[in-house]
């Protein structure tokens, strides 16, 4: 079936395949890559470059809630427990040291967006075409590194990524910028050779909203990644010229 893919095709497939198990994308092997997540370090502070993120609340819920539309099989892998709050002596004795377990009012929240964005028939059927594919890994060589993509939904014609915001209605388009959807918007047209398409509940008050990308958003997301380049070659490149821990940020006020 890969007879024809040139050793860079089948190795290109091999990562791939490797990449659709969570624990090797999101572990030591997919580290290996960059991807738009490493955007806002390498960008302004190197030295956080791949530095773990402490666990929120927002980060939570959100992976319950991308779960919760796209692989609902896996919602038994969440802990849920039913406190008031994570200062009490319960949920303290439940979740794990170090951990961050989803309380059932949080569950029941997410549950709210969940429902609202399944019961709309035009984003439903965007959603759960029979011909979409889900939570689908890509790799590729932009601007002579390794970079990784994990795609939501991938379409006949789009990639669509679902976002969630507490912004108010209308003010998402200058927020999408600040928090580097332009560059992921950038690096999944390159990845999956589609067009991008945000799908954005507004968390509190329920609606939606349907977001493709102008050329003008791309072509900042673009130059965000050359930024992030320079910086990931000066810093941790192999001809790398720098210390990161001696990086200086300069800035025009």
């Amino acid at each position: 079936m890969y007879s024809n893919l040139t050793p860079w095709g089948k190795e290109r497939l091999a990562m791939r395949e490797t990449l659709k198990d969570d624990k090797q994308y999101y572990g030591a092997y997919g580290r290996k890559f960059l991807s738009n997540s490493n955007i806002e370090s390498l960008i302004k502070d190197p030295a956080s470059f791949n530095v773990p993120l402490e666990p929120t609340q927002a980060m939570l819920e959100g992976s319950y809630f991308h779960t919760a539309m796209l692989e609902p099989e896996k919602l038994k892998n969440f802990q849920i427990i039913d406190v008031a709050s994570r200062a009490t002596k319960a949920y303290k004795e439940a979740c794990f040291e170090g951990e961050r377990c989803l309380l059932r009012k949080e569950q029941l929240e997410v549950e709210k967006w969940v429902n609202k964005i399944k019961g709309d028939l035009e984003i439903h059927e965007l959603i759960y075409n029979k011909n979409n594919k889900y939570e689908l890994p890509e790799v590729d060589m932009i601007m002579d590194n390794l970079w990784k993509g994990k795609a939501d939904i991938i379409t006949d014609d789009y990639i669509i990524d679902l976002k969630t915001t507490n912004s108010k209605m209308h003010e998402f388009k200058y927020h999408a910028s600040r928090f580097n959807y332009d560059s992921q918007a950038y690096l999944y047209q390159r990845l999956f050779n589609k067009k991008m398409l945000f799908i954005v509940i507004y968390k509190n008050t329920l609606q939606l909203q349907i977001s493709p990308c102008s050329e003008a958003f791309i072509d900042s997301g673009r130059l965000k990644v050359e930024n992030a380049t320079k910086q990931y070659n000066k810093f941790y490149g192999n001809e790398k010229t720098h210390d990161p821990n001696h990086y200086i940020h300069r800035e025009m006020l």
